[in-house]
């Protein structure tokens, strides 16, 4: 699971048409796709307080679940 680079989901949420901020995490390859669906967690790698499921569009963040 990839890594989420803001403080809380509503952050995440108000990046909405912006590039993703995110640390690869995986030992098995990039997570990373500019267009599908990925699965981050926040506000790090090693502190997860919240999970969000994020849709993307040709690099752009489209949806915040």
């Amino acid at each position: 699971m990839m890594a989420a680079n803001y403080k809380t989901k509503k952050e995440l949420k108000a990046a909405i048409g912006a590039p993703l901020r995110y640390t690869e995490t995986s030992f098995f390859g990039n997570e990373y796709r500019s267009t599908g669906t990925l699965y981050v967690v926040g506000p790090s790698p090693t502190v997860r307080k919240w999970y969000a499921s994020v849709t993307m569009a040709d690099g752009k963040i489209v949806k915040v679940a």
